[in-house]
């Protein structure tokens, strides 16, 4: 018998762990994956591990996509000032970056799970999967394993993740066991992930990186979300920390008209960048259209632009019209890109979807249906955009969970 046992060891169940520990409760943790623990936090912030987001509570609600209001509780009970200060604790030096993003100094995400695995040093930790819940007169009681044991606790914490980066462990097995206890799940789809786009101009594009553009998504012409920042172009079409961002605006590929829209510069209006345009051409009159775009276009895209500004490539920049530097500029300021489809669930940063949170208690994460379960993490239909977010509410989440089953 112990005190929590708790059901995946990734972020948020090692956070619980650390957090149930320190409160003097008896804990089992329960992963399947044979390296071990953590394996996804490895990889997280390209192996540097973005923490949180140096943000109070009123800054970072307006990032999270899906029931932000849920998160009230826990995020004010342990906010991202309250994350950095235990990982600093726990011997990690934190620095933040740009758009308020927290690193640790050493840029090393394998320092974060060390510190997280210290921190839940003194549970045990069981190799192996839960495959149901114990579940006796309407209250969760335990698990059992896939090889039959049954591991009896006062409290079950479902802290299996989602179902992106399977490689890792998240396998999506919480939901069959949240399903066991009559929850309700929001079907899960990747979030955080690249966009497919129809158009070819991508493949030709592949490896450019665009810095400093503005993108913004739009949904059958009305627009969804807007950011400046960087994107790359691939080989099915498009990546990077802007569209990882806009991924999470959609949900209904099927029903409707997706466009990722870029502003090639946002720190010139229509009017300077067709002046620009025009002293430009001025400069560079003997040059065919493609070549006098040198100082405006990276050269794997300038081929490309003349195809879309449906100029032909044999006119010369002296003879480029009023009308065809105005269609310029209007290429340059919305630039578009068709999507077509979400990015594969194995190279996903994070799972939108999950056990519904209307069924779980935001102040303890504990099930609203059946006692002694509780939820934390990726498992909840709770997930934000890309800069440190989802990592919090996974600890927030972890941390709610630890504190209401150890009573307080």
């Amino acid at each position: 018998m112990t005190d929590l046992l708790i059901l995946g060891g990734g972020a948020a169940g090692l956070m619980a762990a650390g957090a149930a520990c320190a409160r003097g409760l008896r804990v089992t943790v329960v992963e399947h994956n044979p390296k071990g623990p953590g394996q996804k936090l490895l990889i997280t912030g390209k192996g540097r591990c973005n923490v949180t987001s140096n943000s109070d509570v009123r800054d970072f609600l307006p990032y999270v996509r899906r029931n932000g209001r849920f998160l009230y509780s826990s995020l004010y009970a342990f906010p991202p000032s309250a994350a950095m200060e235990l990982f600093e604790s726990l011997g990690v030096p934190l620095k933040t970056e740009r758009g308020r993003r927290v690193f640790p100094q050493s840029d090393r995400a394998a320092d974060i799970l060390a510190a997280l695995r210290s921190y839940a040093g003194d549970a045990q930790f069981v190799r192996g999967s839960a495959k149901k819940l114990l579940l006796e007169d309407g209250a969760c009681c335990g698990a059992v394993t896939g090889r039959g044991q049954t591991l009896r606790a006062a409290a079950t914490l479902v802290a299996t993740g989602g179902i992106s980066y399977p490689a890792t462990g998240s396998d999506g097995s919480g939901y069959a066991l949240a399903r066991q206890a009559g929850h309700a799940i929001v079907p899960p789809q990747p979030s955080l992930c690249s966009l497919i786009s129809p158009d070819p101009a991508c493949r030709r594009m592949m490896g450019l990186s665009l810095r400093n553009v503005r993108l913004t998504l739009l949904r059958d012409g009305k627009p969804l979300f807007t950011e400046q920042g960087e994107a790359l172009f691939t080989h099915f079409g498009l990546s990077g920390p802007l569209v990882l961002s806009a991924s999470t605006y959609i949900d209904d590929l099927a029903g409707h008209e997706w466009v990722c829209e870029f502003d090639l510069k946002p720190a010139l209006d229509e009017k300077t960048l067709y002046d620009r345009l025009t002293r430009d051409f001025a400069a560079l009159g003997g040059h065919s259209a493609q070549g006098a775009l040198e100082k405006l276009l990276p050269h794997s895209m300038r081929p490309v632009a003349v195809e879309k500004w449906g100029v032909d490539p044999a006119t010369r920049a002296a003879q480029i019209t009023r009308e065809q530097k105005q269609a310029l500029v209007r290429l340059c300021k919305h630039w578009p890109v068709p999507v077509s489809a979400l990015g594969d669930r194995e190279h996903a940063v994070i799972t939108a979807g999950g056990v519904d949170v209307r069924e779980v208690d935001p102040r303890t994460m504990e099930s609203k249906l059946c006692p002694g379960l509780y939820f934390a993490g990726e498992v909840l239909d709770v997930d934000a955009r890309t800069g440190g977010y989802n990592l919090q509410i996974a600890w927030s989440t972890a941390q709610a969970a630890a504190r209401a089953a150890a009573g307080m």
